[in-house]
């Protein structure tokens, strides 16, 4: 069951501040993956878990303040709220399973990097992004 959108206000904000879009439909998934097609596009399944607290939403920020290559999109859905957004973005890498939170970074429509919540828990945000930059750098234009 979904968690009041009051609660999860902050947690979506977190994202949204520093320019990711929020996808809240399966039709806006399709949307935005269709101009993924070109260029690098970072998607984040947010969630209400504390390793989404602690380590995904700042570990991405501080990747996205830093040096790297910055993704041309960002992209984000948020499990277990916008529940046909997150099954239709995980149709576009079907062979991963579900994990919240996770990053997925895509090349030209091609998903060529994923981090899923186990590379996430237990360690700290500047750990994430380290690997979030250096994936960017690898990746970006």
């Amino acid at each position: 069951m979904p968690y009041s959108p009051l609660l999860i206000k902050p947690m979506r904000e977190e994202l949204t501040s520093v320019g990711f879009v929020e996808l809240l439909t399966a039709d806006d998934v399709d949307r935005a993956m269709k101009d993924a097609g070109t260029g690098m596009t970072l998607v984040a399944i947010n969630s209400v878990t504390g390793c989404a607290a602690g380590m995904a939403r700042p570990g991405v920020r501080l990747a996205l303040s830093g040096d790297a290559k910055r993704p041309d999109r960002l992209l984000t859905v948020f499990d277990e709220q916008d529940v046909e957004a997150t099954a239709r973005m995980r149709s576009y890498f079907a062979d991963i399973p579900p994990s919240h939170p996770s990053f997925a970074l895509f090349k030209d429509g091609e998903l060529v990097h994923f981090i899923p919540r186990h590379r996430i828990e237990g360690r700290d945000a500047q750990s994430l992004a380290a690997d979030l930059e250096a994936a960017f750098n690898e990746f970006g234009q």
